[in-house]
């Protein structure tokens, strides 16, 4: 042994190894320094002189120490002090006085024997390995072993190993150091530093598991915090507190107006009067249940869920609501126009319409009502089909320039007529073209009737051929051709005046008219002889009044063959106007009194007449009792507007009505040219019926009457032809008759 070196030991195993880093940490380390000197203190032990590097002290010999044996199994990670004190024990020799330090070497998994060394040439290695670090120079106090240590590895133990093995002194090796390694912090110290936060960690969780579950406990069988049906908060509570406080808060507003607004009309719905109601069971259903999501339950506390009014309906109410609202708030189109006014044209602005969807509009509401705000309710827009871009086309280009003055058209001798440019908008309109566009219409028909009146004594009617009555034979009078106006022809220059700004004006254009019945067509009539005849009698002075007035308008009329007569539009109306008077007329089956009374009597003349010159029955209408003054069932009434007389010509000859009127009677002749002959059978009275008695104030609109009874009674006409005598027809009318009642003024 050589005394500069310090002890060695002699491994058992050839293979060299540098000793574990972690072993070689334990030995430096300052905590295994403490626990020595406290061992020191225990053992009363001389303290050794301090050992400077990297010579040792001259008068300590070197102690020979066992082999490796093979260590204790590993023992559970202990805090670094502990693991320090573990990996240096100290023994004492009691003979030397001397203290051996042994450092117990657990060789890593798979790795080869470790040689155990001593202290100082491990020192040396480690200086040569690292420069970093550099052990401090400690005296090692003896270690007093703990129990299971002492127990295991005491003097006496030791002495047979000792025996043993021989100590061999020689040279240390020259070991080619490892590469350098920087030093780790043991991970017992890693460990501690989370040992507080995972302590603090556990602890809110646990505080936050207690929280969750008192609040499931607590909720249990309420509905979930937050949760609200149209702004009323009804979270945390029993479902039977949920409906009490929806009833008392949503109730109410079921009978207050909601706003509602429909394109750009606004109104007001009161939801109950639309047949909207809350359906509560099938509101409060859509609560959810309590969430078991710890997170969810967390978030309830900061925010709300709104859950939507399930409204119940009455759709017969609810349509009628929406009905009513359409009436107000749909709005037609207002389609762009031109018109004129004043004599200036102006444009009318396009705007489109709107009309509401109602069965939308009315599920909308029933949606929406509870929201709180303002429901907007669909509507349809109804589009214009005129833009303003067309409108201020016509504007420009047609309306403005046609009121640019007056228009006028020339007649003859000087005369003038004048379409004036507050007259001009009954010409001139525009109608939509389509495109967008207006396009101008000219009523000719409004243009004439301004203008004809001012140019009419410059024309000269045409006049129709006529009969007259010289030598007791029918003549024609010759017809007068018109020279009248083509005002077709004249107005169809207008839009190129109104067009114009210069020169407005134009010509009247004149041409012959040929009267509806010429000359050479009224005596190719064959008017020549009377054909049927009838006269009546027995009126009053006011009748035969009006009876005159009535015969002299159709005296003359001419009936062309196949042509219709109608008394009442022959004659126009029949009223004081017309100088018709006051006479008697039946009304509602009594006699009374009317104004034109009477012309039933002209009526039933003229009738007859054509009864028997075989013309046909197109429209006739008995009296609802009899008078008898007039043939049984061969009789007609009349009333202006209401019940007519008509008939046709059935001959290939024209035919005439000439009437002869008195104060005593009337007499109706019908000529033309005989074709036919005319029988009339009058059947006997049959069904009577007795007349009944009505009572009436005295005064003028009591007419005293003594009755009559009534009856049934048929008519037979045969026609024959005049030339051969064949039968043409037969025809038979059946005629009831009311009574006249006994009718008492009192």
């Amino acid at each position: 042994m050589s005394d500069e070196e310090g002890p060695s030991v002699e491994k058992t195993n050839s293979e060299d190894s540098s000793l574990p880093e972690q072993e070689l940490e334990s030995v430096e380390e300052p905590q295994a320094v403490e626990e020595t000197e406290s061992v020191e203190e225990t053992q009363s032990v001389e303290e050794p002189q301090s050992v400077e590097e990297p010579e040792a002290p001259e008068d300590t010999e070197a102690v020979v120490e066992a082999e490796s044996v093979e260590p204790e199994p590993a023992e559970a990670p202990r805090p670094v002090d502990e693991e320090a004190s573990d990996s240096t024990e100290a023994t004492v020799d009691e003979s030397a006085n001397e203290v051996t330090t042994v450092i117990p070497v657990v060789p890593a998994e798979d790795a080869p024997p470790t040689e155990l060394v001593d202290s100082a040439p491990a020192t040396e290695a480690i200086d040569e390995q690292t420069e970093q670090f550099e052990p401090p120079a400690v005296v090692v106090p003896p270690k007093p072993p703990r129990p299971e240590f002492v127990q295991q590895y005491d003097t006496q133990q030791l002495e047979p190993i000792q025996q043993q093995y021989e100590p061999v002194v020689r040279e240390p090796e020259v070991v080619a150091p490892p590469a350098p390694q920087q030093p780790v912090a043991p991970a017992s110290q890693s460990s501690r530093k989370w040992v507080k936060p995972a302590i603090a960690v556990g602890a809110i969780f646990a505080v936050a598991a207690i929280a969750y579950g008192v609040d499931i406990f607590t909720s249990s069988g309420k509905t979930p915090r937050g949760t609200q049906v149209a702004g009323v908060d009804i979270g945390d509570l029993t479902p039977a507190d949920a409906e009490a406080t929806l009833r008392a808060q949503l109730g109410p507003r079921l009978v207050e107006p909601v706003a509602v607004h429909a394109g750009g009309v606004d109104s007001e719905i009161v939801p109950a009067s639309a047949g909207v109601d809350v359906d509560w069971s099938a509101t409060l259903s859509g609560v959810n249940a309590q969430p078991i999501n710890p997170i969810t339950r967390i978030t309830s506390f900061f925010g709300s869920r709104e859950v939507p009014v399930v409204s119940a309906i009455d759709q017969g109410a609810l349509d009628a609501s929406m009905a009513q609202l359409a009436a107000n708030s749909d709005r037609a189109p207002v389609e762009g126009a031109v018109v004129f006014e004043n004599g200036k044209a102006t444009g009318v602005s396009p705007a489109a319409g709107q009309a509401l969807e109602t069965q939308q509009a009315g599920s909308t509401f029933a949606a929406e009502w509870s929201d709180g705000g303002v429901v907007d309710l669909p509507v349809d827009e109804v589009p214009v089909t005129v833009t303003q871009a067309g409108v201020d086309r016509a504007l420009q280009e047609i309306a403005i320039p046609a009121v640019s003055g007056d228009v006028v058209v020339n007649g003859r001798d000087g005369k003038v007529a004048t379409l004036g440019v507050d007259q001009i908008g009954e010409f001139l309109t525009f109608t939509p073209d389509g495109s967008g566009g207006l396009t101008p219409q000219y009523n000719t028909d409004a243009a004439i009737k301004i203008l004809t009146p001012q140019l009419a004594s410059t024309e000269v009617q045409p006049k129709d051929a006529s009969f007259t009555f010289a030598g007791g034979k029918p003549s024609v009078v010759p017809g007068v051709v018109g020279d009248l106006i083509n005002w077709p022809d004249t107005v169809k220059e207008l839009p190129v005046l109104l067009g114009s700004t210069a020169s407005r004006a134009t010509p009247a254009v004149y041409g012959p008219v040929p009267p509806a019945l010429t000359t050479e067509a009224a005596e190719a009539l064959g008017i020549n002889e009377v054909i049927g005849e009838f006269t009546t009698g027995g009126f009053e002075y006011a009748s035969g009044v009006n009876i005159g007035l009535a015969a002299s308008e159709i005296d003359g009329a001419v009936i062309k063959p196949g042509d219709t007569f109608s008394l009442n539009e022959y004659t126009g109306p029949r009223g004081a106007a017309q100088g018709y008077i006051e006479s008697g007329i039946i009304n509602n089956g009594r006699p009374d009194k009317a104004v034109g009374g009477g012309i039933s009597q002209l009526a039933t003349t003229l009738y007859n007449a054509t009864y028997f010159a075989g013309m046909e029955d197109v429209a006739h209408t008995e009296h609802s009792y009899y008078i008898s003054r007039y043939p049984e069932a061969r009789e007609a009434t009349i009333f202006d507007g209401a019940i007519d007389l008509q008939f046709r010509n059935p001959a290939k000859t024209g035919v005439m009505i000439e009437t002869i009127a008195t104060s005593s009677n009337i007499t109706v002749r019908i000529w033309g040219t005989k074709t036919v002959d005319v029988t009339s059978t009058t059947g006997p009275r049959t069904s009577p019926t007795s007349p009944n008695t009505v009572t009436l104030p005295e005064g003028p609109g009591c007419v005293a009457s003594s009755g009559a009874p009534g009856f049934t009674v048929s008519d037979t006409r045969v026609i024959t032809d005049h030339a051969s005598g064949a039968e043409i027809s037969s025809n038979t009318r059946t005629v009831k008759y009311d009574p006249v009642p006994i009718v008492k003024c009192e």
